[in-house]
């Protein structure tokens, strides 16, 4: 296991009301897209802070992060020693932004595919919800430059996630997500199956598991201009595993209760 430490950034005052909003951005070999991500990131919301969760990019994408983070109070960097994947990274982002009490923590993707100019809309959801999502598949929401088939899969597997696991939540895979600091406390990051692209599914069951709100918005989810995308049919059918084991899990203690409670 790795140990996630910490660049060095300006220490910002406790009353800065700028350190209400954390973005959180995984990133590994991204040198080509961080500083567009994050220069759009800015300037939609300027009141929010950039960390990038580095896993020791091979293409440079960590110097970059820290070049800016040199010149801009409201980029910090975590410097991570190891490719754990996006769910550690994540993981390890959020412990950083509760440990230094934000309010508010975004998940966000540095290729691009997540468009900051879209965020203050979420941002305005959570006024009335305790997780936010970013979703493809409601009424408003779309995919650009993905192939058909990359679309009909998804479709499909979010489709079986929601009869699996009963629930409503159309986009139960997406990534673009806002949390309450107060909603990853309950949910507890322990609990949470750091690993692989289930990672969406299991923050989202558990946000739900624990009596929150969760509410989607329509964005616009457009295929990276740059570099390779990290997931992969294997990818896809593991995480469509460890829904499929979880959700019989799930029902097999819901039946359990139901037994329980007639006894």
């Amino acid at each position: 296991m790795s140990q996630a430490v910490t660049q060095p950034s300006p220490v910002l005052p406790e009353e800065d009301p700028d350190q209400n909003i954390l973005v959180c951005i995984p990133t590994y070999n991204e040198a080509m897209n961080i500083e567009a991500i994050v220069g759009r990131l800015r300037a939609a919301v300027p009141e929010a802070h950039a960390l990038i969760a580095d896993d020791n990019s091979p293409d440079g994408t960590g110097r970059i992060a820290d070049r800016m983070a040199a010149t801009d109070m409201h980029v910090h960097v975590l410097h991570r020693t190891a490719k754990e994947g996006l769910a550690a990274a994540y993981v390890a982002a959020f412990r950083w932004g509760l440990a230094e009490g934000y309010d508010i923590l975004v998940e966000m993707d540095a290729d691009g595919s997540h468009r900051p100019e879209e965020l203050p809309r979420l941002l305005s959801a959570l006024e009335t919800a305790d997780m936010v999502k970013g979703s493809r598949w409601v009424p408003g929401g779309r995919v650009v430059n993905w192939p058909k088939s990359r679309e009909v899969l998804s479709r499909a597997g979010n489709l079986y996630t929601r009869i699996m696991l009963g629930v409503s939540i159309r986009d139960i895979t997406g990534g673009f997500n806002v949390f309450r600091a107060q909603t990853l406390r309950d949910i507890g990051l322990d609990n949470i199956a750091a690993a692989g692209y289930f990672f969406q599914t299991d923050m989202t069951v558990h946000t739900l598991d624990t009596g929150h709100r969760v509410v989607e918005v329509p964005i616009t989810f457009e295929e990276r201009h740059y570099g390779e995308s990290k997931l992969s049919r294997s990818i896809f059918f593991e995480s469509l595993l460890r829904t499929t084991t979880y959700g019989l899990h799930r029902r097999a203690g819901q039946a359990r209760r139901r037994l329980g409670r007639r006894g």
